[in-house]
């Protein structure tokens, strides 16, 4: 058992520890029950400090992979994933962005007045005969033929899922497993993060500069053999960015020339879907028998819709597909035929043309005023505004002073190279309120935690 290990661990880091005894559960090589060396014996091989072995097995126990029976020793357990999402948890509960604010710009959510109206779609739907059947297809025959010519490539198969998360747990648990690499943009939607992290993946961080992907990290990140790649190809949340066609193409040749363009799968969330300015582009029009597309209704045309359409490999969607036949079995036919009607409503063609026009002029507002200030920030699409800022701690509680409420970066962040902080800038309907808060925007930006002690 101690030669295995030994031999497994090429990083000698805890995470590297622990992302070996990972494999060694996934492959068998340590079979569940079989007891695990102690904390000394196992430093003392790999000459590291007992406190680094220790920081592996905490790791290990966060994701039910090992349990520690005091005398009895560490045991190897079926993994279970840990139980809190605890990124995400430091966005929406943190305690420096706690409490009413007078102005919540923390949310990440689309403005509800922009929302198209589902009344009449709604009404129509509830005069059609519905089927009450378990058998029928999951999804509309009209809306998958609908869907189909909307989508960037042509799909071997397609689904209807229950929202973009959904639709991402349930390719990841098609395509990953204890202890492999996915890649992911850095920064990245901190839900995306807590996902893999349940599922013991290790996360490899590539930077997003201002037109998607870097392709030097993207490469280096390729010789570590992952099996997915998760990115979102507009209105990256947080940064705003959208993929060129130029950098789409050169990430679609580095993944094509890497070691595992045979089996590596490109997990694409267009979750700002039909509010973004930017076009769509997709690494599946270059690579279509290696992408997975999401393209989620959520923010365009209602949160409450919850559904998602996945759609490329067709190995991945029918897994998917039919693990949910054991499950839920099909996303509610009401809800896709209220989507159906919606889709090709002229009044919410109007509706979604006016919120995408709005949200761009109101991030455009406050990015204006910020970089006149000096202020930096990123991407040009999106409800969200990354923002660079000297200190995030202190950006935050300035903000939340004046009655502001903004999402911290550091769940956001793998590298935490640039304290920033996202603000909802599509919550921002007036003109004035736009002004305050790039105004305090700018100061709070501007504030470091030496300026906030002497102001005490």
């Amino acid at each position: 058992m101690l030669d295995t290990i030994t031999r497994s661990v090429d990083d000698r880091s805890a995470r590297g520890i622990a992302v070996s005894i990972s494999r060694l559960i996934t492959s068998g090589s340590l079979p569940v029950g079989s007891k695990l060396p102690t904390v000394r014996q196992l430093s003392r091989r790999l000459g590291v400090s007992p406190t680094t072995v220790g920081e592996a097995w905490r790791a290990l126990a966060d994701i039910g992979a090992i349990e520690t029976l005091g005398r009895n020793g560490t045991i190897v357990r079926q993994p279970t994933g840990p139980g809190s999402p605890r990124r995400y948890r430091k966005v929406v509960a943190d305690p420096d962005n706690a409490g009413h604010f007078a102005i919540d710009l923390s949310t990440g959510t689309p403005d509800p007045g922009l929302l198209p109206d589902l009344r009449p779609a709604l009404a129509k739907v509830s005069s059609q005969d519905l089927t009450g059947s378990y058998l029928d297809h999951a999804v509309l025959p009209e809306l998958e033929s609908r869907l189909r010519v909307r989508w960037p490539f042509e799909p071997e198969e397609l689904t209807v899922v229950d929202g973009a998360m959904d639709a991402l747990d349930r390719i990841l648990g098609v395509v990953a497993h204890l202890g492999d690499r996915v890649v992911v943009e850095d920064p990245c939607f901190p839900p995306v993060l807590d996902l893999l992290d349940q599922m013991g993946v290790e996360i490899i961080g590539v930077p997003v500069d201002d037109e998607g992907l870097d392709l030097a990290a993207l490469e280096e990140a390729m010789r570590m053999q992952p099996v997915a790649i998760i990115l979102q190809p507009r209105a990256q949340n947080p940064t705003g960015v959208t993929m060129t066609a130029e950098r789409a193409r050169r990430v679609a040749r580095t993944i094509a020339e890497s070691p595992v363009a045979d089996r590596i799968v490109v997990i694409e969330d267009d979750h700002a879907g039909d509010i973004a300015v930017g076009e769509l582009v997709s690494i599946g029009c270059h690579l279509p028998d290696r992408t997975v597309h999401v393209r989620s209704y959520s923010k365009s045309h209602g949160p409450d819709l919850r559904l998602a359409a996945v759609g490329g490999n067709g190995a991945v969607v029918s897994s998917v597909a039919n693990r949910r036949l054991l499950g839920p079995g099909w996303s509610s036919r009401i809800l896709q035929s209220v989507l159906l009607e919606l889709l090709d409503d002229p009044s919410t063609i109007t509706s979604l043309g006016h919120a995408r026009a709005e949200y761009a002029r109101r991030r455009r507002d406050v990015v204006d005023r910020l970089h006149a200030a000096g202020v930096v920030t990123t991407g040009t699409d999106g409800i969200n505004l990354w923002v660079r800022v000297t200190d995030e701690r202190s950006a935050l509680l300035a903000l939340a002073a004046r009655g502001i409420g903004a999402a911290p970066g550091q769940p956001f962040a793998l590298d935490e190279r640039h304290p920033s902080i996202r603000v909802t800038v599509g919550l921002l309907a007036d003109d004035g309120q736009r002004a305050e808060v790039a105004e305090t925007l700018v100061m709070a930006a501007n504030t470091s935690a030496t300026s906030r002690r002497g102001q005490r």
